[in-house]
């Protein structure tokens, strides 16, 4: 595998390699060469796909069908998360995994395959899951920020005007005449159509404010593994005393890389806020019709809140849903009592924790699954 040429890369290496040192402990067949195939078919993939970070391990690590159970669930332990099967509900591991070294050489990794290492069991993983982000020490953070460039941005699925042939739906009655028009005018076999479908929109308001400073980093990684999921249907702002579209900045790859992007594209780092103005500024440069739109601010509000609450209700009747994203509700003790979440309130649809792993995983299936119930009034959660 050639040197890798950002620190973002070498991360990337590190958490694999640990990964293999997991499984060696655990009894997998995971040897240096296996370990070496494992890379060099990541460097062909996508590594903040699940999917494709899972198969390419179990494709190169697995020595035997022996292995196969006991990598699904070191696989689940070490990302924190679940073997990418669909309509499979989360399940608790007991595994253990081994702490990821730092990047070295093959010699520095052959020899880490001989030695033993500290364990950290699947309930420290679960801890570090829960834990408030602006709690977390430097190395915690970095892990937590690895563990969101896997994140899957699955999106809700939405019709398209679009058609697309099917075995079932309506009658295609162009490809119907062109086949018999080439079977010489001969009866053919009926061809059918149906809608396509694509996901939604999701347009994301990131509050970069300083009383948001401890979590606009995770925020904005959150929104760039939304970008890299659906770059088409993903519109990223940020909002401090001023709106600004981060979206292509977020479009890089390398979340490190993006994150550097982002920095420099924002001129209003730690300011104040003024959401009433910028959420107007959003209907007018996003045309949210349709779309989800996530709006991630703790509602500390330096403007009015009768404009806030004005734009809000505007933007409810336009979008197809409000998400706001508030890091303090993952506190027990806390109230929505701010003037501008006030104004806002009653025109969210859902109003969800932002503050751990475990509150973007989800806010990730929220954006998956689609509205709760069936009425914009009656699908609202404020609990």
């Amino acid at each position: 595998m050639p040197e890798p040429r950002s620190g973002g890369a070498r991360d990337v290496v590190a958490t694999m390699t640990g990964f293999a040192r997991t499984l060696r402990a655990a009894g997998v067949g995971a040897d240096h060469q296996r370990t070496q195939g494992f890379l060099t078919a990541l460097g062909h993939l996508d590594v903040a796909a699940e999917r494709d970070v899972y198969w390419a391990g179990r494709l190169t690590l697995c020595a035997g069908p022996d292995d196969l159970a006991r990598y699904d669930r070191c696989f689940a332990a070490y990302f924190a998360g679940e073997r990418p099967r669909p309509g499979r509900a989360r399940t608790t591991v007991t595994v253990t995994r081994l702490v990821a070294e730092p990047y070295g050489s093959r010699d520095q990794e052959e020899e880490a395959g001989e030695q033993s290492a500290v364990p950290a069991t699947a309930s420290e993983i679960e801890v570090l899951r829960n834990r408030d982000v602006a709690r977390m020490t430097a190395a915690e953070r970095e892990q937590v920020n690895r563990m969101l460039a896997l994140l899957r941005g699955v999106r809700e699925r939405r019709g398209s005007r679009r058609f697309t042939p099917a075995r079932s739906g309506v009658l295609d009655s162009h490809r119907t005449v062109r086949e018999a028009i080439r079977r010489g005018g001969e009866p053919a076999r009926l061809r059918m159509r149906t809608h396509r479908d694509r996901p939604r929109r999701v347009v994301m308001l990131v509050d970069v404010s300083g009383s948001m400073a401890p979590y606009a980093d995770t925020l904005l990684r959150f929104a760039h593994a939304l970008v890299r999921a659906e770059p088409r249907a993903t519109e990223v702002f940020s909002a401090g005393t001023r709106l600004t579209r981060i979206t292509a900045e977020l479009r890089h790859r390398d979340p490190d890389v993006a994150m550097i992007a982002v920095s420099r594209a924002i001129p209003d780092w730690n300011g104040g806020t003024r959401l009433g103005e910028e959420v107007k500024a959003l209907l007018r440069l996003a045309d949210p019709r349709g779309a989800t739109v996530v709006i991630a601010s703790d509602g500390w509000e330096r403007g009015s809140p009768e404009i806030l609450g004005a734009q809000m209700a505007r933007l409810s009747r336009l979008a197809h849903r409000v998400v706001w994203v508030n890091p303090h509700k993952g506190d027990p003790a806390y109230r929505p009592l701010t003037a501008g979440i006030m104004a806002a309130l009653p025109y969210i649809t859902d109003f969800v924790a932002g503050h751990s792993l475990a509150a973007f995983e989800d806010l990730s299936a929220l954006l998956a699954a689609g509205p709760r119930g069936s009425t914009r009034r009656g699908r609202r959660s404020h609990a």
